[in-house]
């Protein structure tokens, strides 16, 4: 795998960091995602000290570590990825953290895709020809909210594990947490219900899990290809197909561009919906239960117009 040579350049000063004590005064849990440092705070409550690297309005497969990374992994008493290749810049930013208790399968690492049901696995075998596809399933899973429950389980039993001293709070925590999801769940089902099966167009296959979740279909992007920015052939077939289909919504996230996606929008009577893929990454997305409810009500809000 090729890694950005800025990514790489970080390593070189990780012979400079030394060693830092470890402060008592709250777990250091470094994640990679802005998502899942908002579970890991909202598991771990006053006892976590939590920071992630990736700043949630940059596309999160595209990521250059600063040398502030790298000390922030290097002191970490949990470091907490998303698993899978999402973040190919996670194994460099490792490497040069030179820490191997965060290293795959080490005492303070955390993949929480385990026990995710995954998604869109490849049956066979996969190549660059097929643009950017992921050789272990679309890791965009934290988007359907069961999915937030498994990896909030996931971080709680890794806190109790290495913290046992406040097993009790973390499990508390995590209830609580359940319960606001729990809350939430019939009115995000209610709300999409009357849209059950409506077709909407994407710009990146990011969304199939939040797709599966709100009961939408999606499965024709302005990429031709994953990774591919869209070309005039490929927005001329969905024109047509939108037209000619009465698909009126074109949703994506905000760290791609929207000139494809305005134009193509204005051209068929469309609107193009603005969702929220990581916590933060819009206004209102202020935790992992607003990241959700944006989404949902943007969706509806578009669907219902149309």
């Amino acid at each position: 795998m090729r890694w950005h040579s800025a990514t790489l350049g970080v390593a070189l000063c990780a012979t400079a960091l030394g060693a830092a004590p470890r402060s008592d005064a709250a777990l250091k849990v470094v994640t990679t995602l802005s998502t899942f440092a908002d579970l890991a705070k909202s598991v771990g409550g006053d006892h976590v000290a939590v920071s992630s690297v990736a700043a949630p309005q940059f596309n999160p497969h595209f990521i250059e570590p600063k040398p502030s990374d790298i000390l922030r992994v290097k002191k970490a008493d949990l470091f907490i990825h998303a698993g899978l290749d999402l973040e190919v810049w996670r194994g460099p930013l490792v490497d040069a953290a030179g820490n191997p208790q965060i290293r795959p399968g080490g005492a303070k690492e955390l993949d929480v895709s385990r026990g995710v049901p995954l998604l869109e696995v490849p049956d066979n075998t996969v190549t660059r020809a097929q643009g950017d596809i992921h050789a272990y399933g679309n890791p965009h899973y934290w988007l359907e909210p069961e999915n937030g429950r498994r990896i909030a389980r996931t971080i709680a039993a890794k806190l109790e594990e290495i913290d046992a001293a406040n097993a009790v709070d973390y499990a508390k925590n995590l209830a609580g947490f359940e319960a606001r999801l729990d809350a939430k769940l019939p009115e995000w089902k209610a709300a999409m219900a009357p849209h059950a099966g409506t077709e909407i167009i994407g710009y990146h296959n990011e969304w199939p899990y939040l797709m599966q979740f709100l009961g939408l279909k999606m499965d024709k992007f302005l990429e031709p290809k994953p990774g591919i920015p869209p070309t005039p052939k490929r927005t001329e077939f969905l024109e047509q197909y939108m037209k000619q289909n009465n698909v009126k919504i074109i949703a994506q996230a905000a760290y791609f561009p929207t000139k494809a996606s305005d134009a193509l929008a204005q051209r068929t009577g469309g609107r193009v919906v603005m969702l929220s893929q990581s916590v933060k990454d819009q206004k209102d997305a202020t935790d992992y239960l607003a990241m959700v409810d944006h989404n949902v009500k943007a969706l509806a809000a578009a669907l219902q117009q149309h």
